[in-house]
């Protein structure tokens, strides 16, 4: 079973995805992160983003020496944080990958179609192992319902106010590193992604046409979980 969750920036992706998976027993792949490890390996190279922009040299040059690992125990698996550990080139980089740097290119190195290529054939070698035993697996990301897996069982598209995104990100930017840019920087820096996510030429942010919306501006997490969770139950039943 494949269950899809996309959705703009800070619109609750990662924590249902997260939640979904424990709740129904499946394995959680938390793609965006798997991006933004690969932004740290560019960020770690001084790639600038002019020079991403200047030709695919310098962005195969970079990927060529990159390697992404995503780390789960049998069945579902949460570390100290509720997340898959990821690592680059061995080294565990979980900790990094929601620093403000990173937060700022994820969007930029996740539009360019080697990135995405590389990351994509990965994230469905993931999915295929786990439907071969099985199971199945959540993911969440921007075009896992339209692009990376246009096939799923399960399809929710989240959207959520830009304001109240806004003071998600700056909430668990300030509890996870105990600073965070000012409101107002926030909400332009998400509005500035959505712009870019929706523009891009390669697998822009749209909701599939098979997928249920879901507005999580007033909704809880709880509330958030078992909607989709009921989704998913009633998917299996009418197997």
């Amino acid at each position: 079973m494949i269950v899809a969750i996309d959705g703009p920036a800070s619109s609750g992706k990662s924590t249902t995805a997260r939640a979904v998976a424990e709740e129904v027993g499946l394995l959680y792949l938390d793609t965006g992160a798997m991006y933004r490890a690969v932004t740290l390996a560019f960020l770690r190279a001084g790639v600038g983003e002019e020079e991403t922009e200047a030709g695919a040299s310098v962005v195969e040059r970079v990927l060529d020496g990159v390697h992404v690992g995503v780390h789960h125990h049998v069945g579902v698996h949460h570390e100290e944080d509720g997340a898959m550990r990821v690592t680059l080139n061995g080294d565990d980089v979980t900790g990094e990958l929601r620093a403000p740097a990173v937060t700022r290119r994820a969007s930029d190195v996740s539009a360019l179609p080697a990135v995405r290529e590389k990351l994509v054939e990965e994230q469905r070698r993931i999915a295929a192992a786990c439907e071969a035993e099985g199971g199945g697996v959540v993911l969440d990301g921007r075009d896992i319902g339209t692009v990376v897996f246009p096939e799923a069982d399960v399809k929710i598209f989240l959207v959520a106010d830009a304001e109240v995104r806004a003071r998600r990100r700056r909430d668990e930017l300030l509890e996870k590193h105990g600073e965070a840019p000012p409101l107002d920087e926030g909400l332009a820096d998400i509005r500035r992604r959505d712009a870019q996510d929706r523009a891009r030429e390669m697998s822009p942010l749209r909701q599939a046409d098979d997928a249920v919306a879901l507005d999580t501006t007033d909704r809880s997490i709880e509330e958030q979980v078992e909607f989709v969770a009921q989704r998913v139950r009633e998917h299996r039943a009418a197997a």
